[in-house]
């Protein structure tokens, strides 16, 4: 094939999914809804559920075979900048004054949508699990996929709100902070048990990945803060963008180590973003910058990979169906009952501890990354895929109106994070 054909067609169907993307997002933003869920939507209405279903030429003809590697990479560039922000917004400063009472409700948050999970995973192994796959990585991956929060989804619901900086909102976010990285840790155990072709390798694995998280925090970290602190004497006057350059740069070279290592490459742009020094007028602004292109230019083409592997049509009994239930009402159960349960019993009132239930519930794109993965590690077949995807889109896109029946405010955003996409972009 020559090379113009793939290219005309990617400068087709690149601009058609972001433009798609951005009036889904901007649609469901006005009916309340955070834009993430009018993207998945879009994502899922581009795929065989909806268009390669009533119209199969125009999918064809929009997203070729020949286009689908392009936009996967353009998307998985994307994604990488997209998870270095959700690490660099991962201020654990938030537990300052909140640390055993979020200790508390993060844990309980992940341990019993753990728990719900594992048992699912159990019964569905023999039905659903895709074959040659083994039992523990397909049950700790539905384990693990029942227990993820959205933590930039539920900001920017809480901003939205006029919350962000309450106690509610504030107790919320350092409780999202510490589920977030229980759940990465499973997901990165997972991976290294599906990835491993013996139990060794799987502990090789996950030691490699621990030394290469221990070279960030006590190697790159302290030469970081002392860049900052010089940084900042300067007042921030380094030439804007080489500072882009090196920080995309490193997003790169940390998602390849622990692509090396054996673990998705998003482990390590989100371990780098967690270390990166805060509040630093260079980083911010280069974070800004990066945030720009890759939210609302690349994201959209992860979006629609994930809805070209999504067919509700192919859910094609009851039992399935029933399968698709067990998992959104025990993903509910699990998430806001364990949350709201815990919040209840460390002390606070009963609307309170059902708001930050509800936001804990909340999982948009964090959810889309983390069955992705499973997916491409063929842990997860296409129908079990579907089912967690409309999980992912009803759980956030129930948070929104019941935490305005719960806490009826006027809204009033605070200033995006250097990481919080802006223009209703963040997902």
């Amino acid at each position: 094939m020559p090379a113009a054909e793939p290219l005309s067609a990617v400068l087709v169907a690149v601009p058609v999914v972001i433009l798609a993307c951005r009036a889904g997002g901007a649609l469901f933003q006005r009916l309340g809804q955070p834009a993430v869920v009018g993207e998945m939507c879009v994502g899922i209405m581009l795929g065989p559920t909806l268009l390669g279903r009533l119209w199969p030429a125009a999918e064809h003809w929009l997203l070729p075979p020949s286009v689908l590697p392009f936009t996967d990479v353009l998307g998985q560039l994307g994604l990488l900048v997209f998870m270095f922000l959700i690490g660099l917004e991962l201020d654990l400063g938030v537990l300052r004054g909140h640390r055993g009472t979020a200790m508390a409700i993060g844990q309980a948050s992940i341990a019993l949508p753990l728990l719900l999970g594992a048992g699912l995973g159990l019964a569905m192994y023999g039905s659903q699990a895709p074959e040659r796959v083994a039992r523990l990585p397909f049950v700790l991956f539905i384990a693990v996929s029942m227990s993820i929060t959205a933590f930039p989804v539920l900001a920017r619901i809480l901003a939205e709100r006029g919350l962000y900086g309450t106690r509610v909102g504030t107790l919320a976010m350092a409780c999202a902070a510490i589920g977030d990285v229980t759940a990465w840790c499973l997901l990165a155990l997972v991976v290294s048990l599906a990835a491993g072709t013996s139990t060794m390798d799987a502990v090789n694995t996950v030691a490699l990945t621990a030394g290469f998280a221990a070279v960030l925090v006590f190697g790159l970290r302290p030469l970081l803060a002392r860049w900052a602190r010089d940084e900042r004497r300067s007042a921030g006057l380094r030439h804007e963008t080489v500072v882009i350059a090196v920080l995309f740069s490193a997003v790169c070279l940390a998602g390849l180590a622990t692509d090396r290592i054996g673990v998705h490459t998003i482990f390590g742009a989100f371990l780098l973003g967690t270390v990166m020094p805060r509040g630093t007028p260079a980083v911010e602004r280069a974070a800004g910058q990066l945030r720009s292109v890759a939210v609302p230019l690349l994201l959209p083409l992860f979006f629609v990979q994930t809805g070209l592997r999504t067919d509700l049509g192919g859910l094609h009994d009851a039992t399935e169906w029933l399968w698709a239930a067990a998992i959104l009402l025990l993903a509910v159960a699990g998430k806001w009952g364990g949350a709201t349960l815990a919040a209840r019993t460390v002390g606070q009132d009963t609307r309170s501890a059902a708001a930050i239930g509800v936001l804990m519930n909340c999982r948009g794109l964090t959810e889309l990354i983390v069955l992705n993965i499973g997916y491409d590690l063929h842990v997860i077949g296409a129908e079990v895929f579907t089912m967690l995807v409309l999980m992912a889109l009803l759980t956030t896109a129930l948070t929104g109106p019941v935490l305005t029946r719960l806490h009826p405010t006027t809204p009033a955003p605070a200033p995006p994070r250097p990481s919080e996409p802006r223009d209703g972009a963040l997902t």
